[in-house]
């Protein structure tokens, strides 16, 4: 995360213990979580004194019990043992295999109850937020995943929106007022409520599933439950796990946790209790990596704007902030070749340090592909020849088709009918007719309806809005294939021309915690040019998507950014004129033809040459004929000293060319040389 006051959070680990870690805020006294040689302390200020700190055993810290819809006892368990499965995970954890570092812009918000709870003091609710925020970029780093806090809000005077004891109406109030007021206003990726509401039952956070990115579902609600930050910290994680697409960890999921259940388990498991888990199990890991082959979290390629983020510039954070050229973080950490971690600076002879395109300290030219498509709703990006960092990445513009699939694009991803059925049911599954969507879905029941109303009620579905409610299947396996908490509600409908006709929903146990997955996912195709949006079958025309594209002269597609993409040979922005293809958003989708301007440039270096040396050599061999009489011309040409002069010829596409004499030339050229240029030696006899 990064820091706030003086750059006072850290993460770090205890010295002389390998298999050890530390979270720490600095901003007002020592604060936070030690953990080595398999135990865990909690360090804060002595309240009531100065400059006095009191450090203690974690398994001494309070806790409210709280869980996420499995009821189970946590009241004798404890933090002994926990760490030491956490250290080892931190220290022996291989990065995600996929390359990119996402970056998750976020804001915390804390209601007016948790400013009431924090004694009503605003820097207090500022540091315990912040404080969370750092637990939980700790936690999620080992995914190749950073924490970027851009924004704290405290509602200090009254509520925002509605704050209840009911989550589900809390959430929903929460998700409405972060689209309509808080994203216009402050841009980010994700938003999450912490509330000193004490939610029904033993719910303590909620999430939407798959809802990373999304302007309507990226965000969730959070109770501050513990005295320490820790406690809400991870419930954060959780939630923001749900945003990610991962699930619970349950039993017949079979999960590798590195942490047993008397240790504190893994983040995404259903019950939260103490000890704190906080590490990912490997259905986390897989959850993730499927979630983002989907499309999910399309905005988390771009590079937080630092100006924007929370916290004084400081060399080692591993953020390129002003006045630095580069950042691998803290000393001990920092494996980059081309970067100075002391000074934040590059190496002697480096031209980058960071970045898809920057290889060997060296730019890559432009039209490098630097980020795959990942679906059929994304675009690729290429270097652009002037920045070491890929673009920021792109998609299809809502609405549009999907690439070889039955579907439209919403948020980057391709949601189809089939494919939600498969992932319930199996290989094999399919849709079931529309008469099962129909009929089910105009229940209004927990079985069959549109989701559920701000009361909480369950929503009866309009027959044109039918195929946004509950899924109905056909086919597949006897059971539903996502875990024992999933039970399959079997409806058999008669036929008017006889016979009936079998469909198949699910009623899904995940928690407390997450709304029904067991509903069709927002931006599925309904009908012909319709989309699932709010559990309405709307019209694509909402997104403009045609509009947009006919500024692309049928030699492109549009973007999210509503920039066209043009095809190989056509430029942006508009398509209409020869060029390299790609976006001004993406980069240009191919090289230049480097090889026919070198050679180009080469043939009239070469003339150039060739003609100097026949003028000199005329000029010799006139002057000998005039004055010179003792020996023939020829006899003089044949001991006449020739001298060597060799150019080194540099030629660098969009960086000029350069000649250099040679070998003792005062610019001294790095090896090797950037992709962007290529080196000539020529020999001139004179």
């Amino acid at each position: 995360m990064r820091n706030y006051t003086n750059h006072c959070y850290y993460h770090g680990h205890v010295q002389d213990y390998a298999i050890s870690a530390v979270s720490m805020s600095t901003c007002f006294g020592l604060r936070g979580l030690i953990s080595f040689e398999d135990k865990a302390y909690i360090l804060e200020p002595l309240e009531g004194a100065t400059n006095e700190h009191i450090i203690y055993r974690a398994t001494s810290l309070k806790l409210a019990p709280g869980s996420c819809g499995h009821h189970l006892n946590i009241s004798a368990i404890t933090l002994e043992d926990t760490v030491q499965s956490i250290q080892t995970f931190t220290s022996r954890h291989k990065r995600d295999a996929l390359k990119s570092t996402k970056y998750v812009e976020l804001i915390i918000v804390a209601d007016n109850r948790e400013f009431q709870r924090q004694g009503k003091d605003v820097e207090k609710v500022k540091l315990r937020l912040i404080e969370m925020a750092n637990y939980v970029d700790k936690f999620y780093r080992p995914l190749n995943i950073r924490i970027a806090l851009v924004g704290v809000e405290i509602w200090n005077d009254a509520d925002k929106c509605a704050v209840t004891q009911d989550p589900f109406t809390t959430l929903h109030e929460f998700l409405d007022w972060r689209k309509l007021k808080l994203l216009p206003h402050k841009p980010h990726d994700n938003a999450q409520l912490v509330s000193g509401v004490y939610f029904q039952g033993t719910t303590i956070g909620m999430a939407p599933i798959l809802s990373m990115c999304t302007a309507e579902q990226s965000g969730g609600i959070v109770m501050d439950h513990s005295d320490s930050p820790l406690g809400a910290a991870v419930t954060l994680a959780h939630e923001l796990g749900h945003n990610f697409g991962m699930n619970h960890d349950t039993l017949e999921r079979g999960c590798n946790c590195k942490a047993s259940a008397d240790k504190g388990g893994c983040i995404m498991n259903p019950s939260t209790g103490y000890p704190f888990p906080m590490m990912f199990s490997s259905c986390s890991k897989k959850d993730l990596e499927n979630s983002l082959e989907k499309g999910v979290g399309m905005c988390l390629f771009n590079l937080p704007e630092v100006k924007e983020s929370f916290g004084d510039p400081k060399c080692g954070n591993g953020y390129v902030e002003e006045g630095e050229e580069c950042d691998c973080g803290e000393l001990e950490e920092c494996t980059n070749q081309c970067c100075n971690a002391t000074t934040c600076t590059l190496r002697s002879g480096a031209f980058c340090a960071h970045g898809l395109c920057c290889e060997n300290c060296m730019l890559k030219p432009a039209g490098i592909l630097c980020r795959d498509a990942s679906n059929s709703c994304d675009l690729p990006e290429f270097c652009t020849g002037g920045s070491p960092h890929c673009p920021a990445n792109v998609y299809l513009h809502d609405g549009h088709s999907c690439h070889r699939v039955d579907g439209y694009c919403y948020n980057g991803m391709c949601q189809t009918h089939e494919q939600q059925c498969i992932t319930l049911w199996g290989q094999g599954a399919k849709p079931a007719p529309g008469i099962c969507f129909e009929r089910v879905n105009s229940a209004g029941d927990p079985y069959g309806n549109c989701g559920k109303d701000s009361k909480g009620s369950f929503a009866k579905c309009e027959a044109r809005d039918a195929k946004c409610g509950k899924i109905q299947c056909q086919g597949g396996a006897n059971r539903p294939v996502i875990g024992t908490n999933a039970v399959s509600i079997e409806t058999n409908i008669p036929l008017q021309e006889g016979g009936r006709i079998l469909c198949r929903g699910t009623h899904v146990y995940l928690g407390d915690d997450m709304p029904d997955p067991g509903l069709v996912l927002i931006g599925t195709k309904c009908a012909d040019g319709k989309i699932c949006l709010n559990r309405h079958c709307q019209n694509t025309s909402v997104f403009g998507v045609h509009e947009c594209a006919t500024k692309c002269h049928g030699r492109g597609v549009c973007n999210n950014k509503k920039n066209c993409h043009c095809e190989a040979h056509w430029a942006p922005p508009f398509c209409d004129k020869a060029g390299f293809g790609g976006s001004v958003d993406s980069g240009p989708l191919r090289q230049s033809d480097n090889q026919s301007l070198i050679i180009g440039l080469l043939i009239t270096i070469l003339c150039l040459l060739i003609a100097g040396l026949l003028m000199y050599v005329k000029r010799k061999i006139l002057i000998r004929l005039l004055f010179i009489n003792k020996k023939t011309t020829i006899e003089k040409l044949r001991y006449t000293k020739c001298n060597f002069v060799q150019f080194v010829i540099i030629l660098c596409m969009k960086q000029g060319v350069r000649t250099l004499n040679h070998p003792k030339a005062k610019y001294h050229y790095l090896q090797p040389l950037p992709h962007s240029c290529k080196k000539f030696t020529l020999n001139w006899i004179i």
